[in-house]
């Protein structure tokens, strides 16, 4: 609660500056609208961001579902076998030296409009942030631990499934932070190469037809929504890892 109400006075001061560099600039609103323009607009046109919050809130929820479920599908492939290893992890890489926003135009060619080729996109930008931190783990699990289970005539999937795979839950909410936190990056972007309905066409949108206010409104809500998800997100493996030690919460006593 402490650090909650941290982000609120933090969240304060920010809208105060906004708001004092455009009175103090004179900015044009439609270059720039002042906070008080952008909560007025907020509130009257918020049936309007909410009804298109719906689609890219579940466009990002997919996302990020099956962008885990993949990564660490491939994370365990890779780490599993020498083949996949030898062909898997350089297709890995080099997947992300594409620029993953150019494959956007292509995702909506091949899946359409609707619902999929923003859930595609989304999953493209979540799966490698969870399968390298998930490999990475899988990876640097303790030499010793290895070595007792096979001492105690562990076979090779039994080492995997009762010791690699719970010591590289650590390193697999690491990725899934980062996931969480980028997950809204796919779904906006192909939002704006084409869709009927969701924040990022609404922003799109509202930008050619000059409503800057509308524009902010709806950034609003999207990073009120990203932040939201990845609390939910740390939340859980806080649950689901009691063992990880959370140093960061020292008070910086370390």
């Amino acid at each position: 609660m402490r650090n909650f109400g941290y982000g609120i006075v933090s969240l304060a001061v920010l809208v105060f500056l906004w708001g004092l560099y455009v009175r103090l600039s004179g900015i044009e609103p439609f270059l720039l609208p002042g906070p008080l323009q952008v909560a007025e607009t907020l509130a009257e046109r918020h049936e309007l961001i909410l009804r298109h919050l719906g689609p890219t809130a579940l466009e990002i929820v997919l996302g990020l579902f099956f962008g885990t479920v993949i990564g660490c599908l491939s994370a365990l492939l890779v780490h599993s076998f020498e083949w996949a290893r030898r062909f898997g992890l350089p297709v890995l890489v080099a997947s992300q030296a594409l620029p993953v926003f150019a494959l956007a135009p292509v995702l909506v060619l091949w899946l359409g409009y609707g619902l999929w080729s923003k859930v595609a996109m989304a999953t493209l930008i979540i799966f490698f942030p969870v399968a390298t931190a998930f490999l990475d783990g899988l990876r640097r699990t303790d030499p010793g631990w290895v070595e007792l289970a096979r001492t105690m005539t562990g076979s090779r999937w039994a080492v995997i499934r009762h010791v690699r795979i719970p010591a590289a839950l650590p390193s697999l909410g690491s990725g899934l932070r980062v996931a969480a936190g980028v997950a809204p990056i796919g779904a906006v972007v192909g939002e704006w190469v084409g869709s009927s309905a969701g924040l990022g066409y609404l922003m799109l949108h509202a930008n050619g037809r000059m409503q800057i206010d509308l524009m902010f409104a709806a950034l609003f809500v999207l990073a009120v929504f990203a932040v939201l998800l990845w609390l939910t997100v740390d939340r859980l493996l806080r649950w689901a890892l009691p063992w990880q030690p959370d140093t960061f919460s020292s008070n910086g006593k370390d």
